[in-house]
């Protein structure tokens, strides 16, 4: 149950977009410690007393000023170094710590996920960038508004198709107002979540437009291409070279979490009582949003890719060519391929994605070059903070610009 993801931004122009719009395997490193404890890189300075470690400091607000019930982060520096830190708890009916780099959905990094995929394919001539849907996917895109015949698979990757998004109505909206408790345990199949994302309302094609059906229809293209299922071609060729032991796409109908995880949380509607929401059927966000991984995994991916680990100089080059997101953004909010960057305050870019999905929200970017990285995840969508969600987007995203320009 993806819903339109936030990009990665400075504190202040946080601000600006949440005023704008409101959008709704084995474990590894299974250590836990008390909530609010560092687990590594906490040195002391200068008569004994311990240096603030920022990052903790920002765990810690999350949870004692903004509600959040657990938060765990991962920061990787310039020589590789990792630390794992968390706060709160990770069950709230029994104060069970947060596990240190615990398994939480990522929601849409599965978009990133996914797109490297495509673009492997592009490089390996089985798929072309520029070439219409309607040639992978014959008689499946059409409706008011929408040609698959003018629809390329790099408008899917960039949002630029015209294509509505099928979160953003029935029956993920009812009256206006998230309605997502009720698809807890609802299986539904690709191809349907497509018939509900053209029966949106369609926007002009070649402009941006973030829309979940994108990527149900990218994922399907390439089930198409490889005659495989698509969890299983995102686990060959990205999550098993990578190593990325605390990531998985979860099986048909699977529903529980796999390895230590804190439990997610839910509220709904926004602003009220949350209550916990941990196992869910992650199909109504399929390739747009259903991976499960780690803060390390999650960033070791990013880094990897952004390092020229995972794509040829070629592929990546497309990947990261962005145009303005608009919709009221700043010029420097650009979209890529299945990747999002904007400016640090000291210069350069930060690139990522950031996902939410009903129980978690994870955000976090990498420098330009791949060397320094950081992921925070939270127990709960921000946004169903109510007041308090605009608080805790602002001070992970102000987090991200210190680390990565510190």
């Amino acid at each position: 149950m993806p819903v339109q993801t936030r990009p990665l931004a400075r504190p202040a122009r946080r601000r600006q977009w949440l005023a704008a719009a409101t959008v709704a395997c084995t474990f590894t490193g299974a250590a836990l410690v008390a909530p609010g404890a560092a687990v590594a890189g906490d040195h002391g300075h200068g008569h004994g007393k311990p240096r603030p470690d920022v990052v903790q400091q920002t765990l810690d607000r999350l949870v004692d000023e903004h509600g959040v019930p657990g938060a765990l982060a991962t920061v990787t520096d310039r020589k590789g170094r990792e630390r794992h830190l968390v706060a709160g708890v990770g069950d709230l009916a029994t104060g069970a710590p947060v596990p240190v780099d615990g398994q939480v959905r990522i929601g849409s990094d599965s978009k990133t996920f996914l797109a490297a995929v495509v673009l492997q394919l592009v490089g390996e001539g089985v798929v072309d960038l520029d070439a219409p849907v309607e040639t992978y996917l014959p008689g499946v895109v059409h409706g008011e508004g929408v040609d698959g015949t003018v629809v390329t698979v790099r408008d899917l990757l960039q949002h630029t198709s015209g294509i509505g998004d099928y979160t953003s109505g029935p029956p993920f909206v009812v009256d206006g107002a998230p309605s997502l408790l009720a698809l807890k345990d609802w299986y539904v199949e690709p191809y349907e979540l497509v018939d509900l994302g053209l029966a949106r309302p369609a926007t002009p094609h070649g402009t941006f437009a973030y829309s979940n059906t994108n990527y149900v229809l990218a994922g399907l293209v390439v089930q198409r291409v490889t005659q495989r299922p698509l969890g299983e071609v995102v686990t060959e060729r990205i999550i098993e070279p990578l190593g990325l032991a605390g990531t998985y796409v979860p099986g048909r109908g699977e529903q529980a979490i796999r390895g230590a995880h804190p439990d997610g949380h839910h509220a709904e509607p926004a602003g009220s009582g949350l209550f916990e929401h941990t196992d869910i059927d992650p199909s109504s966000a399929w390739a747009a949003g259903d991976i499960v991984s780690t803060p390390s995994d999650v960033t070791a991916f990013f880094r990897a890719l952004l390092g020229g680990k995972v794509l040829q100089p070629a592929e990546l080059a497309e990947m990261t060519t962005t145009i303005p997101m608009g919709m009221g953004l700043p010029a420097d909010w650009r979209y890529g391929l299945g990747l999002m960057s904007m400016d640090l305050s000291c210069g350069g870019q930060v690139w990522g994605h950031g996902g939410t999905i009903p129980g978690y929200q994870v955000e976090g970017g990498v420098s330009q070059d791949g060397r320094r990285g950081v992921t925070v995840a939270t127990t709960t969508m921000h946004g169903m903070l109510g007041d308090a969600g605009a608080a805790v987007s602002t001070e992970v995203i102000g987090l991200v610009d210190t680390v990565l320009c510190s």
